[in-house]
């Protein structure tokens, strides 16, 4: 049996000849490799620093829009629900007291602001979170929970935000809102972890609560990665317990575990983010099964992906072997729940980064970073956010009609966390995990204090450049992420130190250089971008354009006529342009993130055999 890994080294051009991108890797085979004897360790938020640019710009302005919303406004949900005086104004939409989910992104802010403060440690982020959070405790009295569509949904993101200000901005009364919420929330909450819909209906009958629709889409099965980290950061032992009553193992990762493949009709994002917590419960237990059931469902995702590496057209995974995928191409604009499913992403692929070592996730990490969120409509003052990315034939930008939905809460979050997915160190040295322009600052076991400052126009050129700064002399190990459709070009990613070649070796889809550094040495890499085809599902006729990790987005709702060798032959206009030729003129090709309000389709048809 063909193994995914090796699926993904083979033949790549012949297979993007037929249209398959080697990224996809339909086959959702059980994933590999084995878990590395200790798991790669994240950096500090502090420790990477952005250079300008769309992921540093992205993380500024959504901190800018925290920094300025009302505080009264932030409180107002929480004192109304607690029959407490709310004066100021509201923020409206979802947020408010009668709204949709009241208060849910208020625990997710606070997480960011304590992140955007770990990373620049401006002194008035952490003295808002700090009186944000005072305010909080006064209002958190014990009825903001009662008669509540989604208590799991909310407590999940207070929980993070509590941890949050904790760790990051060094708040030292937060472990104890932690329990004064905990307290609040335990008499509202699901007994254990319930499915979506049924369960969940069936639980709420028994106990005389509301049945109607949008009270069964609680989401307690993504609780126990935020209660498994506030054990381990301290908080006690009751959220370690609470941690593991809430894996939703019978119906979801039991069957994962043994690689059937259950994700259809299940809501896309939460059950994505709920593989974060199977990886919190391998890290905090050792269990396999967590572990498994993690590496399952992500390799099942993958084989039911856009070429954009997004997922779950209208919020739901699809059954696999259906056509479900081409057709939403015509039956809906809403393609990918993108912060939320961007944030749920890139956390299970840091995470399976850091046990397996396997840089394969960091291919799947940049395929999404620079395909869906980094071109996001910036969130606004008045909470408009941006919520779907449209991969339809007649695909356009567009925020969502309410204010602040979902992913106005994860979008800061995500942006802050683009620093931490970058870099990871492991016991022989650094992983490069990520082409950012960035600096890293490190301390190696021998004491030695280190920069790596990377550069280059990577991906939209194909040269990224490394320097190395040290206060003496020190052996360690850069590891580099071989992306896996390198080989679709018939060329080699080449290296050079000092300008001078060295030998990449790949194994887990990394290439380590290990030698003794010096202060000012340099990296070269040269980093091939070919043109190649993703078809939207197997032996399908109806294909994406890729360069490197990029989709070039057709600037045009129309399906000009095409084929596979005029698509292979786009060429390059500009910084951010392409274009290519087909029997109806030149088409106009766009990156996502260049992408403004011109119209635009994801895929094309090419003619059968052309």
């Amino acid at each position: 049996m063909t193994t995914r890994r090796e699926l993904l080294k083979m033949g790549a051009c012949a297979v993007s000849a037929l249209g398959l991108d080697p990224l996809h890797g339909w086959g959702a085979q059980a994933a590999e490799p084995q878990p590395l004897a200790a798991p790669l360790a994240e950096f500090h938020y502090g420790q990477v620093t952005l250079m300008p640019g769309l992921a540093e710009r992205q993380f500024t302005q959504t901190q800018t829009v925290l920094m300025g919303l009302n505080e009264d406004a932030l409180l107002a949900p929480f004192r109304m629900r607690d029959g407490l005086p709310a004066p100021g104004p509201r923020l409206g939409g979802w947020y408010d007291a009668g709204g949709f989910a009241p208060g849910h992104a208020f625990g997710q802010w606070i997480s960011a602001l304590s992140r955007g403060y770990a990373v620049d440690h401006d002194p008035a982020k952490r003295a808002r979170v700090q009186r944000l959070l005072t305010l909080y405790g006064q209002a958190m009295q014990g009825k903001f929970f009662t008669d509540f569509r989604f208590p799991s949904y909310d407590y999940d993101k207070l929980v993070i935000g509590l941890i949050d200000a904790h760790e990051f901005a060094g708040i030292p009364q937060a472990f104890a809102l932690l329990d004064q919420t905990t307290d609040a929330a335990l008499p509202h909450l699901e007994p254990m972890a319930l499915d979506r819909d049924a369960a969940q209906r069936q639980w709420r009958a028994s106990v005389g609560d509301k049945t109607s629709e949008d009270y069964t889409w609680d989401e307690p099965y993504t609780l126990p990665e935020n209660l498994y980290l506030a054990a381990s950061r301290g908080a006690g032992a009751r959220y370690r317990q609470m941690a593991g009553r809430y894996l939703l193992d019978r119906t979801w990762f039991d069957p994962l575990a043994e690689n059937r493949n259950v994700l259809a009709g299940h809501h896309a994002y939460s059950f994505c983010n709920s593989l974060s917590s199977a990886m919190q419960a391998y890290l905090s237990t050792g269990s396999s099964k967590h572990l498994h059931a993690a590496q399952n469902a992500f390799a099942m995702i993958r084989a039911q992906s856009f070429a954009t590496g997004g997922w779950g057209p209208n919020e739901s995974f699809v059954e696999p072997g259906t056509g479900a995928l081409k057709a939403s191409l015509t039956g809906t604009r809403h393609s990918f729940e993108t912060p939320c499913g961007s944030y749920a992403h890139m956390k299970i692929t840091r995470y399976l980064t850091r046990v397996t070592g396997d840089g394969s996730y960091g291919d799947s990490l940049e395929q999404v970073l620079w395909n869906t969120v980094l071109g996001a409509m910036p969130l606004q003052p008045d909470g408009k956010a941006f919520y779907y990315s449209d991969y339809s034939n007649a695909g356009g930008k567009f925020y969502f009609t309410d204010a602040w939905p979902c992913c106005s809460g994860t979008l800061p979050q995500v942006a802050a966390d683009y620093r931490i997915a970058t870099y990871q160190r492991g016991s022989e040295g650094i992983f490069v995990s990520q082409y950012l322009a960035s600096e890293l600052r490190w301390t190696e076991g021998d004491g030695s204090e280190w920069t790596l400052s990377q550069s280059g126009g990577y991906p939209l050129d194909e040269q990224v450049q490394m320097r190395l700064s040290g206060n003496r002399p020190s052996r360690f190990s850069l590891a580099v992420r071989v992306p896996a459709w390198v080989g679709c070009s018939g060329r080699r990613m080449t290296a050079q130190v000092n300008g001078a070649p060295v030998p990449l070796t790949v194994q887990r889809g990394y290439a380590s250089i290990r030698r003794q550094w010096q202060s000012g040495d340099t990296v070269t890499l040269n980093i091939p971008l070919p043109l190649r085809l993703a078809a939207i599902e197997p032996a399908s006729n109806t294909v994406a354009l890729m360069r490197g990790p990029l989709v070039l987005f057709p600037l045009t709702h129309e399906s000009p006529a095409v084929t596979r060798q005029q698509m292979l032959a786009a060429h390059r206009t500009g910084r951010m342009d392409w274009a290519m030729n087909s029997s109806d003129g030149l088409v106009r090709l766009k990156p996502f993130v260049a992408i403004g309000n011109e119209p635009y389709r994801t895929y094309l048809d090419v003619a059968t055999n052309a």
